[in-house]
């Protein structure tokens, strides 16, 4: 079955291309990227921080932050060479005292693999309510 004008008389096949299928297939493709488009370019504005900015607030900060040690049994030690154990209330205590004493205090709490994670709230809790917002976790990297 060949398709051609009606007009003449012949049954030569029409050598014209149908552009409707290609029309139809281009206009998916065109509501398609037209969709995807605004999600690929989405991003968030962020103000990262130089190096120079890094650089002036280096001498600010304290050289070393204050060690949170906390033990598999649920035992507290603050300080490196802390070698009482602590309550919760106490550890509370001289968060305070730490930060009142410099502004720019920095937790870095090293809690034991085992350790429940109530304790690891109440440290947070301590931390958070002596007003310290800058907690840092101590982790071990594997040796390869």
């Amino acid at each position: 079955m060949a398709f051609g004008s009606m007009n003449n008389g012949d049954d030569a096949p029409m050598s014209d291309i149908n552009v409707t299928p290609l029309v139809d297939v281009m206009l998916v493709l065109l509501i398609v990227f037209m969709i995807t488009m605004p999600v690929l370019t989405h991003s968030i504005p962020l103000e990262l921080p130089t190096a120079s900015e890094q650089a002036a607030k280096k001498d600010k900060q304290p050289k070393e932050p204050l060690r949170l040690t906390i033990a598999a049994d649920g035992a507290y030690y603050l300080g490196a060479e802390s070698a009482s154990k602590l309550s919760v209330e106490d550890v509370a205590a001289r968060l305070k005292e730490a930060k009142a004493a410099n502004e720019d205090t920095i937790v870095a709490i090293a809690a034991d693999k085992a350790v429940e994670y109530d304790y690891v709230n109440k440290a947070l809790s301590a931390a958070r309510d002596a007003g310290i917002s800058k907690i840092g976790f101590v982790t071990e990297t594997k040796a390869q």
